[in-house]
């Protein structure tokens, strides 16, 4: 008998479309290989099979293949702050973890092998961070025609990989634009200040409609611009927060070890 809540599909992606494999079946581990793969190749699955058609600042990139065919990718990101490390793991120092910021498979991959692949991914990355974050975001998103374009999830991956939960992040207003993808306080940031990047980032709007703005324009005018564009062209959403997870890769001493209950994994509510 199988227990309430326990999953019975595993989420998959291509062409950024959601997809399922029976939870139940088991890859064939000889057939298929893990590498350390460059930031092209990286990239350009992930762009091209992750909903969010978005790439985080990767450190590591990793490449799942079948018989030569490239079929998962997991990118351990820099995150946007150092307490997304050191909220989770506060006794590793920020550049000594990391961020799963993008684990994506094809759907022609088995059920378990999401658990095999972050298995080896962690195999390759011991000796070179102590600790790894992530985050899980269990609400959907819906494009502005209301397609569903991701199902959201509560991190059952991770839960089992043996990672330690942390509980939720606090509630935030998102914007989304269009097709569902979020367009970052992190990007109207760097509009607003000109930092580095903010070009790339006033692009994300242009792509949906907004004017093309100058390289030259002052803080002024590129405030004027974020304000109207991103008004025009988002939407605000209540996000009521993602699940946070971690691991740790390195032997943990024994004045950090934490006794006692872990706290309970979340699950997913029955349809």
């Amino acid at each position: 008998m199988i227990a309430p809540g326990t999953p019975t599909t595993c989420q998959r992606w291509e062409l950024g479309r959601d997809s399922r494999r029976p939870a139940g079946e088991l890859i064939r581990t000889a057939e298929y290989e893990v590498t350390e793969i460059d930031e092209l190749a990286a990239k350009e699955f992930v762009t091209t099979h992750h909903y969010s058609r978005s790439y985080p600042a990767a450190r590591f990139r990793f490449g799942l293949h079948h018989r030569g065919d490239h079929v998962g990718t997991a990118v351990f990101s820099q995150p946007f702050v150092d307490e997304a490390i050191t909220g989770m793991l506060p006794t590793i120092a920020p550049d000594e973890g990391v961020e799963l910021g993008r684990f994506v498979l094809h759907d022609a991959v088995p059920g378990n092998g999401e658990t095999w692949f972050l298995a080896r991914c962690f195999d390759l990355l011991r000796g070179r961070v102590r600790g790894v974050v992530s985050f899980a975001d269990p609400h959907p998103r819906a494009r502005q025609d209301g397609a569903i374009v991701f199902p959201g999830h509560v991190g059952t991956i991770y839960q089992a990989s043996g990672a330690a939960y942390h509980g939720i992040t606090d509630r935030r207003t998102i914007r989304l634009l269009p097709d569902a993808t979020c367009f970052s306080n992190f990007a109207s940031g760097k509009i607003r200040r000109g930092l580095r990047g903010w070009r790339a980032a006033a692009q994300t709007l242009v792509r949906f409609g907004a004017d093309e703005i100058s390289e030259d324009a002052g803080a002024g005018d590129r405030v004027a611009w974020l304000e109207y564009w991103r008004d025009a062209l988002t939407r605000p959403v209540r996000h009521q927060g993602n699940h946070r997870y971690s691991w740790r890769l390195d032997a943990v001493p024994k004045s950090e070890r934490v006794y006692g209950p872990a706290r309970a994994y979340p699950k997913r509510r029955a349809a």
